[in-house]
């Protein structure tokens, strides 16, 4: 369908008016063209217009930069605090394997300790562990976890790296009790190294060091003298460390002298202890001498000779 003369475009129109003036619309645009590409006129008039519009996009923006900053910040947050908590579980977990292995090394050394005992002395022993502590009103004991089942027998001395720690009280099947040497029912024979002076070492009611309190008034005993099993009464055998002399005092009755030792052995550390298969034997008085006589081959002849009459003997005129 044809368009009519109105429904026309301007531009193209097909009066001479329309056509000059697409001419000077052309002429105009290659003039502007010549004239930013010589001197950049609309370069300038660009510029001059980004300087004014610039703040008014910045302003416009403001929101969705704000709006990102904050995401980005609470993102950033997020994934610093996670690190944090990992690296502290981290550290924890470090700390623990550490602590885990310190303690074992530690454990280790206290097992090497017992076998170089083991070894150094040539004892007979058997290594136990101790699996529980009474330390009760006036009651010092262990647990150990070893029985009737293992060989262990009541009265047997138990000791660690550094000396006695008590003796065994009660076996059960698969455990057994040890009374320690610092239980105020506990006794045991010692001599001081130094002098050679025999005594009793008692239990203290604290549970935590030794009592000497029979020792004569002309005795020698000064602190820091150690303390040695003398071996009598067959129990302990001689010769391990008991424990050291911190103090020594008048007696309450003023007629002995009262010495108060620091024991030996890790009475309160000691995980792993020694049992002694080796007892000494009971001291009592000696066997009875057997006879002597004369040998089995000339017991005849002595009662042959013994028998008959002697020759007389005199002078022949």
């Amino acid at each position: 369908m044809a368009r009519t003369r109105d429904e026309s475009s301007p531009l193209f129109a097909g009066n001479a008016a329309g056509t000059l003036r697409l001419i000077v619309y052309l002429a105009l645009a290659v003039v502007l063209m010549v004239l930013d590409h010589r001197n950049g006129w609309l370069w300038r008039v660009r510029y001059a217009t980004a300087a004014v519009v610039e703040p008014v996009y910045r302003l416009a923006g403001l929101p969705a930069a704000g709006v990102r900053a904050v995401s980005v910040t609470f993102a950033d947050r997020q994934r610093l605090t996670e690190q944090n908590q990992r690296l502290r579980e981290d550290l924890l977990l470090a700390n623990a394997k550490l602590n885990r292995m310190a303690a074992v090394a530690e454990q280790n050394q206290r097992l090497k300790e017992l076998l170089d005992t083991q070894h150094s002395l040539n004892l007979n022993v058997q290594l136990a562990r101790v699996i529980g502590v009474d330390l009760g009103a006036y009651r010092y004991e262990l647990t150990l976890n070893m029985g009737a089942r293992d060989g262990v027998r009541s009265g047997q001395p138990v000791i660690d790296a550094r000396g006695v720690m008590g003796q065994v009280k009660e076996v059960l099947p698969t455990t057994s009790m040890v009374m320690l040497i610092t239980d105020p029912s506990h006794a045991i024979p010692v001599v001081i190294e130094r002098t050679g002076l025999r005594t009793v070492a008692y239990g203290s009611r604290d549970g935590a060091e030794l009592s000497l309190p029979n020792i004569p008034q002309a005795a020698d005993v000064r602190a820091g003298d150690k303390l040695l099993t003398s071996g009598l009464g067959g129990r302990f055998p001689p010769g391990f460390p008991v424990g050291e002399v911190r103090s020594v005092a008048p007696s309450a009755s003023g007629m002995f002298l009262m010495a108060m030792a620091r024991p030996s052995a890790d009475l309160d550390r000691s995980e792993d202890v020694l049992l002694l298969h080796d007892q000494a034997e009971p001291d009592g008085p000696p066997a009875p001498v057997t006879p002597m006589g004369p040998p089995r081959d000339l017991a005849p002849a002595a009662s042959a000779s013994a028998a008959a009459p002697p020759a007389a003997s005199g002078v022949r005129r």
